[in-house]
């Protein structure tokens, strides 16, 4: 039985090394959230046996938990580059495949239409707002960026506040508020799913998005001209990489002493 306990033991000291190497790998990914891998030990007994003498079989992986604390923030000077400054994903759509995706990276672009996109072309979702950029909504939508205003006059350029509200300038001179970003939370943020690229789905895990306003209640405020990096910790990393490493060790060294204990016994002689 102690080769099957320490292989599971080696088993799971892999999958450790690779979460760790997956963290290490995105240390440099904006928006990216490290996990770290929980284990559970395994006995084995029934409802007869005697609890002095239930034994351990070895560990099994319980989970691989995602950590999301906020990662530092690094200025960029970009307009459409966003951190947020607390609690919130922003929300996107795919304009394709309808597909609602969750994100810390704020690295937005516009594209060819007018709106305001990530990097897999996926559309910022935000409410929309009367003349006095209040929102009228409380059901996302894309936000596109008009390229004229009611004048006549052609798109010039584009801020975001702290409190989500996007705002378009014109080269009459005038600016307009065209929507305002919205902040969705869940209740259980460790149950979404990743799917690449910083974003996440919701799951029956996670519950249903909740969607808010930057700045108000338990939703963080926007910082124009920033994006969050990733949280990983090198050093942290390298030290679990270390433990890793040595716990896949021992567990080999186990299996080791076992084989040798057989091969005496099976070298004994009456």
């Amino acid at each position: 039985m102690s080769f099957y306990t320490s292989l599971n033991g080696m088993k799971n000291a892999q999958v450790d090394l690779g979460v760790i190497a997956h963290n290490i790998a995105n240390a440099e990914t904006t928006g990216f959230k490290k996990s770290r891998t929980e284990f559970a030990d395994v006995v084995a007994g029934s409802a007869i046996t005697n609890p002095k003498m239930i034994q351990g079989v070895g560990s099994a992986v319980e989970s691989i938990t995602q950590n999301f604390s906020v990662g530092p923030i690094e200025q960029t000077g970009s307009a459409l580059d966003v951190s947020i400054g607390g609690l919130g994903f922003f929300t996107t759509r795919s304009g394709v495949t309808g597909e609602t995706y969750f994100t810390r990276n704020g690295s937005f672009t516009i594209d060819e239409a007018g709106y305001l996109t990530d990097g897999s072309d996926n559309r910022l979702q935000g409410f929309a707002v009367d003349a006095a950029g209040l929102p009228t909504s409380t059901t996302p939508g894309d936000i596109m960026l008009p390229a004229t205003n009611a004048a006549g006059a052609s798109f010039a350029g584009v801020a975001i506040g702290e409190n989500g509200n996007v705002s378009a300038s014109f080269d009459d001179g005038t600016t307009e508020v065209i929507g305002k970003i919205s902040l969705a939370t869940f209740v259980s943020p460790t149950g979404l799913k990743q799917v690449g690229s910083s974003n996440w789905q919701a799951t029956g895990l996670s519950g249903s998005p909740e969607y808010g306003n930057p700045s108000e209640g338990k939703f963080g405020g926007l910082f124009a001209g920033s994006l969050e990096r990733s949280n990983v910790d090198i050093a942290e990393e390298l030290v679990a990489l270390i433990t890793a490493q040595r716990n896949f060790q021992a567990n080999a060294k186990a299996i080791d002493t076992a084989s040798q204990i057989s091969q005496t016994v099976i070298n004994l002689r009456t």
